[in-house]
């Protein structure tokens, strides 16, 4: 089992989606990738999760982790 919960932006039809790890359905679909890396990442950071973005050919080309940054500071 996977132990990371990132949010994955994958390519849907012509169309973004918006997908927690393990999940079955999209959290979004949206119309363009931005978008829908713009609600992933706001997600990932709420979670302090891990944000992949796939290329349309479905294979992760990005990827951002919110969880132990050291740049943050937890106050």
């Amino acid at each position: 089992m996977m132990s990371s919960k990132g949010q994955h932006v994958v390519p849907n039809g012509g169309k973004w989606s918006v997908r927690k790890a393990g999940a079955s359905r999209a959290t979004g679909t949206y119309s363009t990738q931005g978008e829908a890396i713009q609600e992933a990442r706001k997600i990932a950071k709420n979670q302090g999760s891990e944000l992949y973005i796939h290329g349309r050919d479905g294979r992760i080309r990005e990827r951002d982790s919110y969880g132990n940054d050291p740049k943050r500071s937890k106050g």
